[in-house]
């Protein structure tokens, strides 16, 4: 009890420490910049081990602060993980999820007709409070209605799109996704000058988000800000910049990942050139593993089993990487697990925000006394609850985890559209094509000795009857704490009239398309 005393009293010493420090810089409270890329694999990365090395920028962020080797998503999807970052809490809580099929993600489709509440409380909101300009740049994917756009959740600025650009699409069924300026439609994917040509992987997008990244640092060089970068070019249908395409040993896929490196080499050069770099918190990550279907050009894993989609650790397990220079020690490796919904309580410790309900479950922690001290202190909390849509499907603890139900991916309706998601890589009676339950007798796996959860504990073995119990007991508790904190599923309903047919600003560019089959009915489309 002495002990976490003390390391509560340095914590504390050490912000305030901090913020006098940038005081002094600056006269101001710290930047923040998140840096979300879209279905990036852990293994895409030099510093996680990938061969090739063609991620210098992102690489030299990692040796100048600290990189986490467990670090995870928080859904195996895009929506339900980019909307937990933005709020620090799972998706069951913020709504982001759907329970039309037990254990069957979704994300915002452009048909969809939920988004996240006016109740929820993000970063950028919580920011605003305190005097910050806030600015999203890319894929914002967290909703169809008015009340989630990201100018109604506390961004001041937004340039990019809103939905998944699975296109190109015939404008007449289903309109090509629109880009947005602030709250105006300024173009489509596909269309234009926001193109991404499928003979040739040419596209502009990145170029886009990189240079208005610069722009957005350039002209708040004076004030506290919040820039959310979340470029999505990993995503396909791949695009890179005529610049790129050809560069990389890994086909078009790793010429995207090339162009996005260059991207985050840019913008930490404009914070140093600004003088900024010192008094600026960067955290780089991916909203989920990547796409790793058979057939498509995507993301590496590492050592992972399977990818996107799939609660096995490729799915979830993402890059971690924490950087601030003068304030987070250099070269730090952090093996304890962490998630993206940490990002949340660490920003609040590093600006003094708070949620306004101070009742509200987080379900995030800060990261911020692991990053400012070298002792190696230990994060309180070690668990990770991987859910599919309103099914919690697997919790680890500490080195263990537990597998309560297994299901790969949905053969008869999706494998033939996507592929699969573990290419093959079958444990029987675990990665399966149907939903299993296995609470009588949960699949364990030690991820420090087996990462790629190969080899499953003997259940007759002292240790399976050991950590089953410390598991349960968790999870438990979780399930607890969900009493009266569930909301309405949000990725239930769809309708055709929800899409981008003539949204705001479509009528100047000549952009606007006529809606069709007006019929909100329940969504069929999950993973």
């Amino acid at each position: 009890m002495h002990l976490k005393l003390c390391q509560r009293f340095l914590l504390v010493a050490v912000i305030a420490l901090v913020r006098v420090s940038s005081k002094k810089q600056e006269n101001r409270q710290p930047n923040i910049v998140i840096m979300l890329m879209d279905d990036m694999g852990w293994g895409d990365l030099g510093c996680y081990g990938n061969q090739e090395k063609e991620t210098p920028n992102i690489d030299r962020l990692a040796s100048q602060g600290a990189l986490f080797t467990n670090f995870y998503s928080a859904n195996p999807l895009c929506s339900p993980s980019r909307a937990a970052l933005m709020t620090g809490r799972l998706p069951i809580r913020n709504g982001i999820y759907t329970n039309n099929h037990f254990g069957r993600n979704s994300v915002f489709f452009p048909n969809v007709t939920g988004g996240l509440v006016d109740e929820e409380e993000t970063i950028a909101e919580i920011l605003a409070k305190l005097g910050y300009r806030n600015k999203i740049i890319g894929k914002w994917h967290i909703g169809n209605t008015e009340e989630s756009f990201p100018l109604n959740q506390g961004f001041h600025e937004f340039f990019g799109a809103n939905a998944n650009h699975f296109g190109p699409h015939d404008n007449v069924n289903a309109p090509n996704v629109e880009v947005y300026r602030d709250n105006k439609m300024v173009g489509r994917y596909f269309e234009r000058e926001f193109d991404i040509n499928l003979q040739t992987g040419e596209s502009n997008l990145t170029r886009f988000w990189t240079n208005d990244a610069l722009e957005f640092i350039e002209e708040n060089q004076n004030n506290p800000f919040f820039l959310y970068w979340a470029a999505d070019g990993t995503h396909n249908p791949l695009g890179a910049h005529g610049d790129f395409l050809g560069t990389s040993k890994r086909g078009l896929y790793g010429d995207v990942v090339r162009e996005l490196d260059y991207g985050v080499g840019q913008i930490i050069t404009k914070l140093k050139e600004l003088k900024l770099h010192k008094n600026t918190f960067v955290f780089f990550s991916s909203d989920n593993g990547p796409a790793g279907y058979e057939g498509i050009e995507s993301g590496d894993s590492g050592p992972f089993k399977c990818s996107k989609l799939t609660t096995y650790e490729g799915g979830f397990r993402v890059p971690g990487i924490a950087w601030w220079p003068s304030v987070i020690p250099k070269r730090q490796i952090e093996r304890g697990p962490a998630t993206l919904m940490d990002i949340f309580n660490t920003i609040m410790d590093i600006t003094g925000g708070a949620v306004s309900n101070s009742s509200r479950h987080l379900d995030g922690q800060s990261l911020w006394p692991v990053l400012v001290d070298e002792n190696d202190i230990k994060l309180g909390k070690n668990t990770v609850f991987y859910y599919r849509g309103d099914g919690l499907f697997a919790v680890r603890v500490g080195d263990y985890k537990a597998h309560y139900w297994t299901w790969n991916i949905q053969k008869e309706k999706l494998r033939d559209v996507y592929g699969d998601p573990c290419r093959g890589d079958y444990l029987e009676n675990f990665i399966t094509d149907t939903l299993r339950d296995h609470r009588r007798q949960p699949v364990i796996f030690h991820l420090g000795r087996d990462p790629r959860e190969n080899y499953p504990l003997d259940p007759s073995t002292r240790e399976y009857t050991r950590q089953l119990a410390i598991i349960n007991e968790v999870r438990e508790s979780h399930i607890a704490s969900l009493a009266g904190d569930v909301r309405i599923p949000q990725l239930n309903v769809c309708d055709k009239c929800t899409m981008g047919w003539s949204p705001n600003g479509c009528e100047e560019i000549g952009m606007c398309r006529t809606p069709v089959d007006c019929n909100p009915s329940l969504c069929n489309w999950f993973f």
